[in-house]
């Protein structure tokens, strides 16, 4: 049940997305509440694509939660209070592969509108579909330095539509 939380427009988020994003980082999930997998994030982007309000986020195919995404149409990017800084440092250090992450740092997770996984210790969430996904290509770099980045295993970017925002009441 989503009762602590209230729909907003996705015009109407208030937070500056850089920190959200950088700084705050966030939980992307993708899944059911019966079946999912989250990781920490600190990529990604929040804007105005296809006539559409739109995040983009990228996942290594060597992650755990890559398999979810690709076998899942939506997804949720889950924003928390910093007192949950280490649940993100959790989820962000152990693999669901390996560790019950739900259990392990007390997440309770709640079904979004699409089924998708909302968090309820989450601040504000949004609710994706995708829409779009290319594979990072090293040739098109611009910025050679931007490569040191990475050790042969590009990031997969998702472009979704933000179907809704949930913010806590």
């Amino acid at each position: 049940m989503l009762k602590q939380f209230k729909k907003i427009n996705a015009k109407d988020i208030k937070d500056n997305p850089v920190q959200m994003l950088k700084d705050d980082w966030f939980l992307l999930t993708a899944g059911t509440v019966d079946n999912y997998n989250t990781m920490t994030a600190a990529w990604g982007g929040i804007g105005y694509l296809w006539n559409k309000p739109v995040v983009f986020c990228f996942i290594r195919p060597t992650r755990h939660t890559y398999i979810f995404f690709e076998n899942n149409d939506y997804f949720s990017m889950c924003f928390f209070d910093d007192k949950y800084r280490d649940i993100l440092n959790y989820c962000g250090k152990f693999s669901g592969r390996d560790v019950d992450k739900e259990k392990n740092t007390g997440l309770i997770a709640l079904k979004g509108e699409q089924n998708s996984v909302i968090f309820q210790q989450s601040e504000m969430a949004l609710e994706c579909k995708k829409m779009y996904f290319d594979d990072i290509k090293p040739l098109n770099f611009i910025d050679n330095a931007i490569d040191k980045l990475y050790n042969n295993d590009y990031h997969r970017m998702y472009i979704g539509e933000i179907l809704n925002v949930f913010k806590k009441v």
